[in-house]
């Protein structure tokens, strides 16, 4: 059986970027977060301790998001370090870091890495 947990649209106010402007003005972004976990003690106990904390997650996110980073890569790779080190039971994670209105000369309504560990 294959269990998926997502976390999905987490909406954060970020100083990302290159630019110095950046760094003050800030930006839009937004973070999926994609567990591939074993929930089904959870989906029998319905315990909240045998499976991932939803707001556990959020606050990583938001804590590593609030740290300025030049990169979304770097931010991102930030978020799955962590999530790798404090949540238990991950067998596959995948992290979304979507930048909004990206000021690069052009047309573009966003840019975004995605990071994935283990095995989906």
């Amino acid at each position: 059986m294959k269990h998926i947990i997502e976390v999905n649209g987490i909406k954060l106010y970020a100083y990302h970027g290159c630019l110095e402007e950046e760094g003050r003005i800030g930006g839009n972004y937004i973070v999926d977060v994609r567990m591939k976990t074993d929930f089904q003690q959870a989906a029998l106990s319905d315990e909240l301790s045998q499976t991932i904390d939803y707001v556990h997650i959020n606050a990583i996110v938001t804590q590593e998001m609030a740290i300025r980073s030049k990169l979304i890569e770097h931010a991102g790779q930030r978020i799955v370090s962590r999530i790798e080190r404090e949540i238990n039971g991950l067998i596959g994670l995948q992290v979304k870091v979507t930048k909004i209105c990206p000021p690069i000369n052009g047309d573009v309504d966003n840019v975004a890495i995605i990071i994935e560990t283990g095995t989906w």
